[in-house]
């Protein structure tokens, strides 16, 4: 098992940027996959980026090119720093780890104003 903490979320203006954080209760150098995804009001839930224990990277089309997901095996965190923000952007962010199961955060709020 493993609990996860989101912190980081808030409200900025549109191009501005965000970093949210996700702490593990444990080591995350056994947790081979972390990521995050979010949830927009009346919208699904959509994926938006992984790091794997190998540092190999995905990420959503809509995200490409302006997040970076990061994992610091030391701090036992994953981050996913927001650039270049849209109002679309707007979502609770969850992060995820992949053990035997799937383990969630709570999610943190990021608002993007126009």
């Amino acid at each position: 098992q493993v609990q996860l903490v989101e912190s980081g979320g808030g409200l900025v203006q549109a191009g501005g940027s965000l970093r949210v954080s996700c702490a593990a209760s444990k080591s995350i150098l056994t947790i081979n996959v972390m990521g995050w995804y979010r949830q927009a009001p009346g919208k699904r839930r959509e994926f938006v980026a992984v790091v794997k224990s190998s540092g190999d990277t995905e990420y959503a089309d809509s995200v490409k090119g302006r997040f970076t997901i990061s994992r610091d095996n030391a701090k036992n965190t994953v981050y996913l720093q927001m650039n270049s923000l849209k109002p679309e952007d707007t979502a609770v962010y969850s992060c995820y780890a992949v053990l035997a199961d799937v383990y969630w955060g709570q999610g943190t709020q990021v608002t993007v104003s126009s």
